[in-house]
């Protein structure tokens, strides 16, 4: 992981100080990093007693975030033209404003800040982009010791939560990680508790988890010499079982750990005319470059997109891409 130039702090410092109200938005369907990340961000403009909100499309199904949708809205507060001119919008943890999902309210023509990790950002001006970092939670704790210092609890608590999430508490991280675990070290030594962290992270799933990984599991289809694994998700099953507390991290873990899985696909139907997909992989594949051709992104391991169609149609066009690197 890069350390942040002091030229790339100083373009935000002069960012936040070029504004007096900022919207803090992540992107749809969010998952800890970007919760957390906004949550960090928050502490950041409190800290420089600046105005701001917290918005999120939502939904909040997973169970580390759902006690804080309540600091969030999908609806923009309203400013007057003369106060939206001195309004910065903060995107976390995506690049691109369709990935922001519904928000209620004009995020166009603000001016603008990105911080994302994602491989498959392509933004050059008035962002912080970082591909080696696991998190974007790491790019913010960063950003609040150069602009405030010393983290307090709470936010050292929220960051170290974001960064687990992403890394599935420092499962992915490969022999490139030092940085990352001397930030880590620093949000312990600032209060963040691990152990109570990965109990918020792994435990509180309902019941109906359970139920519906065990039909997902179920309907597993294997191709190309047993390499991909390909499961998915009705829209009778969400309603059924899917309604709060997702937890698709523990079905992509389980196929990737049978012997010749390289990489799992799942689809899930949202609405009668549009799907989910989620890509994970070991490390020869890089499925972000798969969501891409799609118009999703991600990381090499990990990645996500929504597209138009039906699952058996979809299944089929994303899998002739994988078929491609099989």
């Amino acid at each position: 992981m890069q350390i942040i130039s002091d030229s790339k702090i100083t373009e935000f410092k002069n960012f936040l100080e070029s504004h007096d109200f900022f919207y803090v938005v992540g992107h749809k369907d969010p998952d800890g990093d970007a919760i957390y990340s906004c949550l960090g961000m928050r502490d950041i403009l409190d800290a420089k007693n600046l105005s701001y909100q917290l918005l999120s499309a939502g939904p909040f199904k997973r169970p580390e975030i759902r006690d804080y949708a309540k600091h969030f809205s999908s609806e923009m507060l309203f400013l007057s033209e003369p106060e939206r001119k001195k309004a910065g919008l903060i995107i976390l943890d995506c690049s691109e404003m369709s990935r922001l999902g519904e928000i209620e309210g004009d995020l166009k023509n603000l001016g603008t800040y990105i911080i994302d990790h994602h491989k498959t950002a392509d933004v050059t001006e008035n962002c912080i982009i970082d591909p080696s970092s696991p998190a974007t939670a790491c790019l913010i704790q960063q950003l609040y010791e150069k602009l405030i210092g010393l983290l307090p609890s709470q936010t050292a608590t929220f960051l170290f939560t974001g960064l687990s999430t992403d890394t599935g508490y420092f499962r992915f991280l490969n022999t490139d990680s030092a940085e990352v675990f001397r930030q880590a070290a620093r949000l312990v030594e600032s209060g963040a508790n691990p152990r109570k962290i990965y109990d918020k992270i792994t435990g509180g799933k309902p019941y109906s988890t359970r139920k519906l990984l065990g039909i997902m599991l179920d309907r597993v289809e294997r191709r190309y010499n047993n390499k991909l694994a390909v499961t998915y998700e009705t829209m009778d099953d969400t309603k059924q079982w899917g309604q709060e507390g997702r937890d698709s991290d523990a079905l992509y873990s389980m196929l990737l750990s049978a012997d010749g899985i390289e990489a799992v696909l799942f689809v899930r139907q949202d609405t009668e005319l549009t799907c989910t997909c989620g890509f994970r992989s070991r490390d020869t594949i890089d499925v972000s470059a798969i969501a891409a051709q799609f118009g999703g992104g991600g990381h090499k391991n990990a990645a996500g997109l929504s597209i138009d169609g039906k699952i058996p149609e979809v299944i089929e066009k994303i899998c002739a891409e994988f078929k491609k690197v099989l």
